[in-house]
């Protein structure tokens, strides 16, 4: 109905007076700057982490667009993310606010086809995308990118942190989060993400799917025998680096597979801890520039688009059981 989406565009477009696009630009500056070590937590922890949770998985599970369609869904997620963190992308009518609402509108059609499935167990996993989850999902790409650069010894400075916070902040207002589950400070963020964590149950055989095929997808993705080669040290690394974010009891859970290479990742916090010392006499942060940042997430979507636009197309049928493999 052409009323109601022009009702809801109004909504989008409705700035709140909390609203500094100044801070916004600075968040998503400060987010630019770690590059490769933001890309990296993103895809071995905020991710992972967000498919812990067996009530708040089963949306994408019934989607199958991460296990069918991983390394197209994963450079989708990298372009949601570039847009809105680049200068004025949060602006209204700017190209990360369309894709937030481009968002908001396929989570409304997810929403809709599960609440009408009789496969959809509300009883057991509640109203999918529910408010607590999308409040959640806002912080896999806020607080806990900040967590994961805390756990690599790149600890971003605290008005840089507040900033990243409130630009997301924002992304949440857009994306339909109610307001009192939108998050001011960093002390708010997380009261609510242990709120959150403590009280979803142990991760299920969806939980276990979803983070094989997201770490798995390099080797998924990869065309030639070198390619292949290549896909498999960064599969390695992933599954390291995603045990050390999570810890061994959620990466047991996930039947991640044991490495040694998680032993070095606290030496180079440490590493990184004492090198930014040192840098803090330069200016920025010590892990790069915005304009490398950019340069970096520019490559990294458009190698996973491979010349594709990034659709975000709507959904338009349910895939799969959740809890099952879908076939090869």
């Amino acid at each position: 109905d052409e009323s109601i989406l022009r009702a809801l565009l109004a909504q989008c477009e409705r700035v709140p007076f909390w609203v500094d696009f100044a801070r916004c630009d600075r968040g998503g500056a400060a987010f630019l700057r770690s590059g490769l070590a933001g890309g990296l937590i993103l895809g071995s922890y905020s991710l992972t982490a967000g498919y812990l949770s067996p009530a708040g998985n089963k949306p994408l599970a019934f989607s199958g667009r991460l296990t069918e369609q991983a390394p197209r869904r994963l450079a989708e997620t990298g372009r949601f993310v570039q847009q809105v963190s680049l200068p004025g992308g949060m602006r209204p009518r700017a190209e990360g606010w369309r894709i937030t609402v481009r968002v908001r509108l396929m989570h409304a059609s997810v929403r809709r086809m599960l609440l009408r499935s009789p496969r959809w167990d509300g009883a057991a996993w509640g109203v999918p995308i529910n408010q607590a989850d999308s409040a959640g999902t806002i912080l896999l790409f806020s607080l806990v990118v900040l967590d994961g650069l805390d756990l690599l010894g790149l600890h971003m400075p605290p008005g840089d942190r507040e900033d990243l916070l409130h630009l997301w902040r924002w992304v949440a207002a857009v994306i339909g989060v109610d307001d009192e589950l939108r998050f001011a400070t960093e002390a708010e963020a997380r009261t609510f993400w242990e709120l959150l964590t403590s009280t979803q149950g142990d991760p299920d055989d969806d939980s276990r799917a979803l983070a094989r095929a997201l770490l798995e997808s390099p080797v998924t993705a990869a065309k030639t025998p070198d390619d292949r080669r290549r896909a498999e040290r960064m599969r390695d690394v992933g599954y390291a680096l995603s045990r050390y974010f999570l810890g061994d009891r959620y990466a047991d859970a996930l039947d991640y597979p044991r490495s040694r290479a998680v032993h070095a990742l606290p030496l180079l916090r440490g590493f990184n801890r004492r090198a930014g010392r040192m840098w803090k006499v330069l200016p920025g942060l010590p892990y790069g520039t915005p304009e490398e940042g950019a340069r970096y997430w520019r490559f990294v979507v458009e190698q996973g688009l491979r010349g594709h636009p990034a659709a975000f197309a709507m959904p338009s049928v349910l895939s799969r059981e959740p809890g099952t493999t879908p076939p090869e």
